[in-house]
Protein backbone atom coordinates (compact mmCIF):
# COMPACT_ATOMS: atom_id res chain seq x y z
CA UNK A 1 0.00 0.00 0.00
CA UNK A 2 1.74 3.36 -1.24
CA UNK A 3 1.42 6.11 2.28
CA UNK A 4 3.41 9.35 2.39
CA UNK A 5 5.83 6.99 4.37
CA UNK A 6 6.59 4.84 1.53
CA UNK A 7 10.11 4.32 2.22
CA UNK A 8 12.64 1.23 2.33
CA UNK A 9 13.36 2.28 6.06
CA UNK A 10 10.02 2.55 7.22
CA UNK A 11 8.82 -0.41 5.22
CA UNK A 12 11.55 -1.93 7.43
CA UNK A 13 10.30 -1.02 10.82
CA UNK A 14 7.32 -1.88 9.90
CA UNK A 15 8.32 -5.52 9.45
CA UNK A 16 9.82 -5.46 12.67
CA UNK A 17 6.67 -4.57 14.14
CA UNK A 18 4.61 -7.30 12.38
CA UNK A 19 6.75 -9.81 13.34
CA UNK A 20 6.71 -8.65 16.78
CA UNK A 21 2.86 -8.15 16.80
CA UNK A 22 2.80 -11.68 15.34
CA UNK A 23 4.50 -12.90 18.72
CA UNK A 24 2.59 -10.70 20.75
CA UNK A 25 -0.82 -11.75 19.61
CA UNK A 26 -1.42 -8.17 19.51
CA UNK A 27 -4.96 -7.39 18.43
CA UNK A 28 -5.20 -5.75 14.54
CA UNK A 29 -6.39 -2.56 15.82
CA UNK A 30 -3.69 -1.91 18.35
CA UNK A 31 -1.03 -3.01 15.58
CA UNK A 32 -2.39 -0.29 12.99
CA UNK A 33 -2.03 2.16 15.80
CA UNK A 34 1.27 1.37 15.99
CA UNK A 35 2.08 1.40 12.83
CA UNK A 36 1.57 4.81 11.67
CA UNK A 37 2.87 8.23 13.96
CA UNK A 38 0.41 10.10 15.47
CA UNK A 39 1.49 13.32 13.49
CA UNK A 40 3.56 13.65 10.82
CA UNK A 41 4.84 17.65 10.03
CA UNK A 42 6.30 18.97 6.87
CA UNK A 43 7.59 22.55 6.71
CA UNK A 44 9.28 24.67 4.06
CA UNK A 45 12.38 26.13 5.01
CA UNK A 46 13.24 29.41 3.40
CA UNK A 47 16.69 30.54 3.86
CA UNK A 48 18.98 33.49 2.67
CA UNK A 49 22.13 32.71 1.86
CA UNK A 50 25.31 34.83 1.80
CA UNK A 51 24.76 35.69 -1.83
CA UNK A 52 21.54 37.06 -1.07
CA UNK A 53 19.59 34.45 -3.05
CA UNK A 54 16.75 32.68 -1.06
CA UNK A 55 16.84 28.38 -0.81
CA UNK A 56 13.95 26.53 0.68
CA UNK A 57 14.48 23.17 2.27
CA UNK A 58 12.49 20.88 3.08
CA UNK A 59 11.91 19.87 6.58
CA UNK A 60 10.49 16.88 8.70
CA UNK A 61 9.22 15.85 12.30
CA UNK A 62 7.28 13.27 13.33
CA UNK A 63 5.79 12.26 16.69
CA UNK A 64 4.99 8.42 16.74
CA UNK A 65 2.73 8.14 20.01
CA UNK A 66 2.33 10.19 23.17
CA UNK A 67 0.51 7.43 24.87
CA UNK A 68 3.65 7.50 27.62
CA UNK A 69 4.70 11.18 27.53
CA UNK A 70 5.74 13.76 25.25
CA UNK A 71 7.70 12.72 22.50
CA UNK A 72 11.67 12.53 22.27
CA UNK A 73 14.10 12.43 18.98
CA UNK A 74 17.20 13.75 17.53
CA UNK A 75 16.55 16.25 14.19
CA UNK A 76 19.27 15.01 11.35
CA UNK A 77 20.75 17.65 8.94
CA UNK A 78 21.22 14.94 5.76
CA UNK A 79 20.71 15.06 1.57
CA UNK A 80 18.95 12.11 1.56
CA UNK A 81 16.49 12.59 4.56
CA UNK A 82 12.88 11.78 3.77
CA UNK A 83 9.97 11.68 5.96
CA UNK A 84 9.78 7.98 5.65
CA UNK A 85 13.35 7.60 6.75
CA UNK A 86 12.30 10.12 9.51
CA UNK A 87 8.73 7.87 10.37
CA UNK A 88 10.50 4.69 10.94
CA UNK A 89 13.37 6.25 13.04
CA UNK A 90 10.34 7.63 15.45
CA UNK A 91 8.90 4.22 15.66
CA UNK A 92 12.20 2.64 17.07
CA UNK A 93 13.19 5.37 19.54
CA UNK A 94 9.25 4.80 20.50
CA UNK A 95 10.90 1.00 21.31
CA UNK A 96 13.72 2.27 22.25
CA UNK A 97 12.06 4.58 24.70
CA UNK A 98 9.78 1.92 26.40
CA UNK A 99 13.07 -0.74 26.61
CA UNK A 100 14.82 1.77 28.77
CA UNK A 101 11.80 2.39 30.77
CA UNK A 102 11.54 6.11 30.20
CA UNK A 103 8.51 8.21 30.13
CA UNK A 104 8.70 9.50 26.29
CA UNK A 105 7.20 8.56 23.13
CA UNK A 106 9.25 8.45 20.26
CA UNK A 107 10.06 11.51 17.34
CA UNK A 108 12.54 12.29 14.91
CA UNK A 109 12.91 15.34 12.42
CA UNK A 110 15.24 16.45 9.54
CA UNK A 111 15.89 18.38 6.58
CA UNK A 112 17.19 17.63 3.26
CA UNK A 113 20.37 19.38 3.12
CA UNK A 114 23.89 19.20 3.05
CA UNK A 115 25.54 20.98 6.01
CA UNK A 116 28.98 20.62 4.85
CA UNK A 117 27.67 23.25 1.91
CA UNK A 118 26.36 25.97 4.05
CA UNK A 119 28.76 28.54 5.77
CA UNK A 120 28.36 29.00 9.49
CA UNK A 121 26.14 31.66 8.81
CA UNK A 122 23.67 30.00 6.85
CA UNK A 123 23.90 27.09 9.11
CA UNK A 124 22.33 29.20 11.84
CA UNK A 125 20.16 30.81 9.26
CA UNK A 126 18.57 27.20 8.72
CA UNK A 127 18.33 26.23 12.46
CA UNK A 128 16.63 29.17 13.03
CA UNK A 129 13.93 29.14 10.70
CA UNK A 130 13.31 25.05 10.85
CA UNK A 131 12.97 25.91 14.74
CA UNK A 132 10.47 28.34 14.29
CA UNK A 133 8.79 26.61 11.42
CA UNK A 134 8.07 23.86 14.53
CA UNK A 135 7.39 26.26 17.30
CA UNK A 136 3.36 25.47 16.93
CA UNK A 137 3.80 21.80 16.98
CA UNK A 138 6.69 21.15 20.16
CA UNK A 139 7.40 21.79 23.77
CA UNK A 140 9.07 20.83 26.71
CA UNK A 141 6.03 18.86 27.96
CA UNK A 142 5.08 17.81 23.76
CA UNK A 143 7.95 16.99 21.92
CA UNK A 144 11.78 17.62 22.91
CA UNK A 145 14.73 17.60 20.60
CA UNK A 146 17.93 16.33 20.23
CA UNK A 147 20.64 16.47 18.01
CA UNK A 148 21.48 13.75 15.30
CA UNK A 149 23.38 13.63 12.32
CA UNK A 150 24.41 16.20 10.90
CA UNK A 151 23.72 18.69 14.22
CA UNK A 152 25.50 18.90 16.95
CA UNK A 153 25.56 21.31 20.31
CA UNK A 154 25.54 24.48 18.48
CA UNK A 155 22.48 23.89 16.61
CA UNK A 156 20.71 22.49 19.49
CA UNK A 157 21.70 25.94 21.13
CA UNK A 158 20.23 27.74 18.18
CA UNK A 159 17.43 25.34 18.66
CA UNK A 160 16.71 26.45 22.35
CA UNK A 161 17.23 30.48 22.01
CA UNK A 162 14.90 30.37 18.94
CA UNK A 163 12.57 29.30 20.77
CA UNK A 164 13.01 30.62 24.18
CA UNK A 165 13.30 34.07 22.15
CA UNK A 166 9.07 33.58 21.27
CA UNK A 167 8.53 32.63 24.70
CA UNK A 168 10.20 35.83 26.24
CA UNK A 169 12.31 33.78 28.93
CA UNK A 170 14.93 30.63 28.76
CA UNK A 171 13.45 27.32 27.99
CA UNK A 172 16.54 24.73 27.67
CA UNK A 173 13.84 21.58 28.48
CA UNK A 174 12.72 22.50 24.69
CA UNK A 175 15.92 20.54 23.98
CA UNK A 176 18.87 18.06 24.77
CA UNK A 177 22.36 17.66 23.93
CA UNK A 178 23.17 21.50 23.81
CA UNK A 179 25.94 23.07 25.45
CA UNK A 180 26.47 22.83 29.24
CA UNK A 181 27.01 26.28 29.62
CA UNK A 182 23.12 27.06 28.63
CA UNK A 183 21.49 24.17 30.54
CA UNK A 184 23.60 21.09 28.98
CA UNK A 185 24.68 18.04 31.09
CA UNK A 186 28.08 16.81 31.74
CA UNK A 187 28.63 13.42 29.34
CA UNK A 188 25.26 13.91 26.77
CA UNK A 189 28.12 14.07 23.92
CA UNK A 190 29.65 10.68 24.71
CA UNK A 191 26.63 8.73 26.20
CA UNK A 192 25.66 7.07 23.31
CA UNK A 193 29.07 5.88 22.82
CA UNK A 194 29.84 4.91 26.37
CA UNK A 195 27.11 2.69 26.54
CA UNK A 196 27.84 0.57 23.58
CA UNK A 197 31.02 0.11 25.22
CA UNK A 198 29.09 -0.62 28.64
CA UNK A 199 27.22 -3.10 26.96
CA UNK A 200 29.91 -4.71 24.66
CA UNK A 201 31.42 -5.44 28.44
CA UNK A 202 28.38 -7.14 29.64
CA UNK A 203 27.83 -9.15 26.77
CA UNK A 204 31.95 -10.38 26.87
CA UNK A 205 30.74 -10.95 30.38
CA UNK A 206 28.41 -13.15 29.56
CA UNK A 207 30.61 -14.86 26.73
CA UNK A 208 33.59 -15.01 29.29
CA UNK A 209 35.58 -13.40 26.48
CA UNK A 210 38.62 -11.64 27.29
CA UNK A 211 38.64 -8.11 25.18
CA UNK A 212 42.01 -6.94 25.83
CA UNK A 213 43.76 -7.95 23.39
CA UNK A 214 41.05 -8.58 20.99
CA UNK A 215 40.12 -7.10 17.84
CA UNK A 216 37.27 -4.33 16.74
CA UNK A 217 35.70 -3.06 13.94
CA UNK A 218 34.00 0.01 13.36
CA UNK A 219 31.82 1.46 10.62
CA UNK A 220 31.39 4.76 11.73
CA UNK A 221 34.06 7.42 12.55
CA UNK A 222 31.22 10.34 13.91
CA UNK A 223 30.51 10.76 17.30
CA UNK A 224 29.34 7.67 18.72
CA UNK A 225 32.01 5.13 16.78
CA UNK A 226 34.92 7.42 17.85
CA UNK A 227 33.44 7.28 21.17
CA UNK A 228 33.42 3.09 21.29
CA UNK A 229 36.68 3.50 19.79
CA UNK A 230 38.44 5.18 22.47
CA UNK A 231 36.57 3.43 25.07
CA UNK A 232 37.65 0.12 23.78
CA UNK A 233 40.96 0.70 22.67
CA UNK A 234 42.37 2.96 25.83
CA UNK A 235 40.19 1.46 28.77
CA UNK A 236 39.26 -2.21 26.87
CA UNK A 237 43.02 -2.64 25.39
CA UNK A 238 41.51 -3.95 22.01
CA UNK A 239 43.30 -3.56 19.14
CA UNK A 240 41.07 -1.36 16.70
CA UNK A 241 42.00 -2.87 13.04
CA UNK A 242 39.39 -0.96 11.00
CA UNK A 243 37.47 2.13 10.34
CA UNK A 244 35.47 3.72 8.03
CA UNK A 245 33.63 7.47 7.80
CA UNK A 246 32.19 9.47 4.68
CA UNK A 247 35.07 8.63 2.44
CA UNK A 248 35.51 5.10 3.00
CA UNK A 249 37.03 2.00 4.62
CA UNK A 250 40.43 1.69 6.72
CA UNK A 251 42.28 -1.40 7.77
CA UNK A 252 45.74 -1.98 9.56
CA UNK A 253 45.90 -5.27 11.21
CA UNK A 254 48.64 -4.31 13.56
CA UNK A 255 46.24 -1.58 14.86
CA UNK A 256 45.02 1.89 14.49
CA UNK A 257 46.06 4.95 16.44
CA UNK A 258 42.34 5.90 17.40
CA UNK A 259 43.92 9.65 18.84
CA UNK A 260 45.75 9.77 15.74
CA UNK A 261 43.05 8.65 13.48
CA UNK A 262 40.91 11.28 15.31
CA UNK A 263 43.45 14.29 15.24
CA UNK A 264 43.62 13.69 11.23
CA UNK A 265 39.46 13.92 10.85
CA UNK A 266 39.44 17.37 13.27
CA UNK A 267 42.11 18.47 10.59
CA UNK A 268 41.08 17.39 7.33
CA UNK A 269 37.13 16.73 8.40
CA UNK A 270 37.30 12.88 7.29
CA UNK A 271 39.80 10.27 7.20
CA UNK A 272 40.78 10.45 3.05
CA UNK A 273 44.52 10.08 3.27
CA UNK A 274 45.14 8.65 7.29
CA UNK A 275 48.52 7.17 6.67
CA UNK A 276 47.96 5.37 9.40
CA UNK A 277 46.33 2.71 7.69
CA UNK A 278 45.00 1.07 4.41
CA UNK A 279 42.36 1.92 1.95
CA UNK A 280 40.10 -1.07 1.30
CA UNK A 281 36.71 -1.73 -0.39
CA UNK A 282 33.75 -0.04 1.65
CA UNK A 283 32.22 -3.30 1.49
CA UNK A 284 35.04 -5.47 2.93
CA UNK A 285 35.05 -3.82 6.19
CA UNK A 286 32.22 -5.72 7.92
CA UNK A 287 33.74 -8.60 6.59
CA UNK A 288 36.56 -8.23 8.15
CA UNK A 289 37.08 -10.65 10.91
CA UNK A 290 37.22 -9.54 14.27
CA UNK A 291 35.90 -9.89 18.34
CA UNK A 292 33.69 -6.98 18.02
CA UNK A 293 31.84 -5.31 15.11
CA UNK A 294 30.58 -2.11 15.52
CA UNK A 295 28.14 -0.76 12.51
CA UNK A 296 27.90 2.94 13.85
CA UNK A 297 26.59 4.59 10.61
CA UNK A 298 23.68 4.13 8.67
CA UNK A 299 20.44 1.29 8.50
CA UNK A 300 20.57 -1.45 6.14
CA UNK A 301 24.31 -2.51 5.93
CA UNK A 302 23.75 -6.01 7.05
CA UNK A 303 21.46 -7.99 4.81
CA UNK A 304 20.88 -11.12 3.17
CA UNK A 305 24.43 -11.28 0.80
CA UNK A 306 26.62 -10.55 3.92
CA UNK A 307 25.34 -11.58 6.81
CA UNK A 308 26.33 -15.76 6.50
CA UNK A 309 29.48 -13.52 5.96
CA UNK A 310 29.75 -11.89 8.65
CA UNK A 311 33.25 -13.01 10.95
CA UNK A 312 32.52 -11.25 14.69
CA UNK A 313 32.12 -12.68 18.32
CA UNK A 314 30.03 -9.56 19.36
CA UNK A 315 27.44 -7.49 17.01
CA UNK A 316 27.02 -4.36 18.85
CA UNK A 317 24.48 -2.43 16.49
CA UNK A 318 25.31 1.51 17.52
CA UNK A 319 23.82 2.54 14.20
CA UNK A 320 19.96 2.91 13.80
CA UNK A 321 18.51 -0.07 12.15
CA UNK A 322 21.76 -1.63 10.56
CA UNK A 323 20.36 -4.56 9.89
CA UNK A 324 17.75 -5.87 7.95
CA UNK A 325 14.78 -8.05 8.51
CA UNK A 326 16.43 -11.22 6.26
CA UNK A 327 19.49 -10.60 7.38
CA UNK A 328 17.98 -11.24 11.13
CA UNK A 329 16.76 -14.30 10.55
CA UNK A 330 20.46 -15.47 9.36
CA UNK A 331 21.81 -13.96 11.84
CA UNK A 332 19.41 -15.81 14.40
CA UNK A 333 20.49 -19.32 12.76
CA UNK A 334 23.84 -18.32 14.07
CA UNK A 335 23.29 -16.93 17.33
CA UNK A 336 25.50 -19.67 18.97
CA UNK A 337 28.69 -18.67 16.95
CA UNK A 338 27.85 -14.40 16.97
CA UNK A 339 26.50 -12.62 20.64
CA UNK A 340 24.00 -9.56 18.23
CA UNK A 341 23.18 -6.51 20.85
CA UNK A 342 20.13 -4.99 18.80
CA UNK A 343 20.51 -1.37 18.32
CA UNK A 344 17.29 -0.09 20.42
CA UNK A 345 19.58 -1.46 23.48
CA UNK A 346 22.96 -0.99 21.72
CA UNK A 347 22.21 3.08 20.91
CA UNK A 348 20.41 3.93 24.29
CA UNK A 349 22.98 5.70 25.97
CA UNK A 350 22.45 9.22 24.06
CA UNK A 351 18.58 9.08 24.88
CA UNK A 352 18.66 8.11 28.43
CA UNK A 353 21.05 10.69 29.01
CA UNK A 354 19.27 13.27 26.76
CA UNK A 355 16.19 12.01 29.82
CA UNK A 356 18.50 13.23 32.86
CA UNK A 357 19.59 17.09 30.65
CA UNK A 358 15.07 17.03 30.42
CA UNK A 359 14.93 16.25 34.02
CA UNK A 360 18.11 18.27 34.81
CA UNK A 361 17.01 21.47 32.91
CA UNK A 362 13.12 21.29 34.12
CA UNK A 363 14.60 21.04 37.99
CA UNK A 364 17.33 23.43 37.39
CA UNK A 365 19.44 20.96 39.42
CA UNK A 366 22.36 19.54 37.59
CA UNK A 367 24.73 16.54 38.46
CA UNK A 368 28.25 15.67 37.68
CA UNK A 369 29.39 13.58 35.32
CA UNK A 370 30.32 10.82 37.46
CA UNK A 371 26.69 10.83 38.45
CA UNK A 372 25.30 11.01 34.56
CA UNK A 373 27.41 8.01 33.67
CA UNK A 374 26.52 5.93 36.88
CA UNK A 375 22.78 6.26 36.23
CA UNK A 376 22.99 5.76 32.64
CA UNK A 377 25.27 2.47 33.31
CA UNK A 378 22.14 1.43 36.17
CA UNK A 379 19.74 2.23 33.68
CA UNK A 380 21.44 0.08 30.41
CA UNK A 381 22.30 -2.50 33.36
CA UNK A 382 18.43 -3.09 33.46
CA UNK A 383 17.24 -3.38 30.10
CA UNK A 384 20.24 -5.74 28.97
CA UNK A 385 19.23 -8.21 31.87
CA UNK A 386 15.74 -7.90 30.84
CA UNK A 387 16.74 -8.37 27.02
CA UNK A 388 18.85 -11.59 27.97
CA UNK A 389 16.59 -13.32 30.45
CA UNK A 390 13.89 -12.70 27.83
CA UNK A 391 15.43 -14.50 25.39
CA UNK A 392 16.85 -16.97 27.47
CA UNK A 393 13.26 -17.93 28.74
CA UNK A 394 11.18 -17.92 25.49
CA UNK A 395 13.89 -18.59 23.42
CA UNK A 396 14.12 -16.07 20.96
CA UNK A 397 16.57 -13.85 19.49
CA UNK A 398 17.92 -10.75 21.52
CA UNK A 399 16.29 -8.42 18.77
CA UNK A 400 13.07 -10.33 19.30
CA UNK A 401 13.26 -9.58 22.93
CA UNK A 402 14.00 -6.21 23.06
CA UNK A 403 11.86 -5.34 20.55
CA UNK A 404 9.21 -7.20 22.46
CA UNK A 405 9.94 -5.17 25.80
CA UNK A 406 9.61 -2.19 24.45
CA UNK A 407 6.09 -2.80 21.70
CA UNK A 408 4.35 -4.53 24.96
CA UNK A 409 5.26 -1.71 26.90
CA UNK A 410 3.53 0.91 24.63
CA UNK A 411 1.01 -1.64 23.69
CA UNK A 412 -0.34 -1.38 27.43
CA UNK A 413 -0.14 2.23 27.59
CA UNK A 414 -2.39 2.28 24.69
CA UNK A 415 -4.66 0.15 26.29
CA UNK A 416 -4.71 1.21 29.79
CA UNK A 417 -5.53 4.99 28.75
CA UNK A 418 -8.41 3.21 26.01
CA UNK A 419 -9.47 5.39 22.95
CA UNK A 420 -10.63 9.14 23.02
CA UNK A 421 -13.77 9.94 22.47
Amino acid sequence: MQHIYSDPTFAMACEQLDLVADYLQMPSSLHNRLRFPKRAITVAVPVRMDDGSVNIFHGYRVQHHLSMGPTKGGTRFTPGVTIGEVAALAMWMSWKCALAGLPYGGAKGGVTVDPLRLSPAELERLSRRYMQEMIPFIGPHVDIMGPDMGTNERVMAWFMDTYSAYRGHSVPEIVTGKPVSVGGTHGRREATGRGVVYLIERAANLLKLELAGGTVVIQGFGNVGSVAAYGLAYKGGMRVIGLSDISGAYRNDAGIDVRAADRHVRKHASLAGFPGAEAIPAEELLLTPCDVLIPAAVSGVIHRDNASRIRCRILAEAANGPTTVEADRILAGRAHELFVIPDILCNAGGVIVSYFEWIQSLQSFFWNETEVADRLFRVLEQAFTAVIKRARDEKISHRLAALAIGVERVMNAKKDRGLFP
